[in-house]
């Protein structure tokens, strides 16, 4: 009797170590010979983003409503906009309110292209500033607070299949984001020592100037952005077999 309870025991210890991850419910199980493969990617994508707005404590994923980056600098020493910039407890509000406009996947390639709308973000954060910008000195510390609406984003993964055990799992390498802002109105506090003249004066030119000097600073912020959802993609991919998220 000995033995036979220590095989039973053995056996149940054997199957618990090696029984794969379900699942959570909130996921939807997308089949990659679906002729519907697209809708059905799309489907889930939206069925995830209230989740990612309250966040998604199985896969260790903070919530997005805020989205919460501690720092972000920007060092711009040539062209029209030469500026140094840092920014911290930055706070991004809005980015779950996505609409999905088109999916594109290629299985063979392990690429997938997403298409997204976001109608509003408002940003906040404390910056210290200090440089030119198109010939304009600006200099100051304090509160940053920026409204963007009308935006148009495409995110980009680009993937592997990685081998672990008997199971396939999906690693994504590249995760590029590009966004294009329909308007944008953007704030700086105690600029130039608190003088609120000069204060004014600047802020004023940068709202009329605003698509000038996105772009000038774009590319830090599509990095960062994408950074952070890369993370939070292969979390979920690295916990679950291609097998179980993409079955046949």
């Amino acid at each position: 009797m000995g033995v036979v309870k220590f095989l039973i025991v053995t056996i149940f210890l054997c199957s618990f170590v090696n029984a794969k991850p379900k699942l959570p419910s909130f996921l939807k199980v997308c089949h990659r010979n679906d002729p519907k493969l697209k809708e059905c990617i799309k489907d889930s994508v939206e069925r995830l983003r209230p989740f990612l707005a309250k966040g998604i404590p199985e896969f260790d994923i903070p919530s997005c409503e805020p989205l919460l980056i501690p720092e972000v600098s920007i060092d711009q020493g040539t062209g029209s906009v030469a500026v140094q910039s840092n920014y911290r407890d930055i706070k991004i509000y809005g980015p779950s309110k996505f609409t999905i406009k088109n999916v594109k996947i290629d299985l063979d390639k392990n690429k997938v292209r997403i298409k997204l709308w976001i109608p509003h973000l408002e940003i906040s954060s404390v910056y210290t500033m200090s440089g030119k910008i198109l010939m304009m000195p600006i200099q100051g510390t304090g509160a940053c607070t920026g409204n963007y609406t009308n935006i148009d984003a495409t995110v980009s993964m680009d993937g592997e299949k990685v081998k672990k055990g008997d199971e396939l799992y999906f690693n994504v390498k590249d995760f590029l984001v590009d966004f294009n802002v329909g308007h944008a109105q953007i704030r700086l506090d105690d600029l130039f020592n608190g003088d609120k003249e000069l204060g004014e004066a600047m802020n004023l030119f940068l709202n009329d100037n605003w698509k000038h000097v996105a772009s000038e600073i774009k590319p830090v912020m599509e990095d960062t952005i994408a950074s952070i959802f890369k993370k939070f993609s292969n979390k979920i991919f690295h916990k679950y077999p291609i097998d179980a998220i993409l079955p046949e």
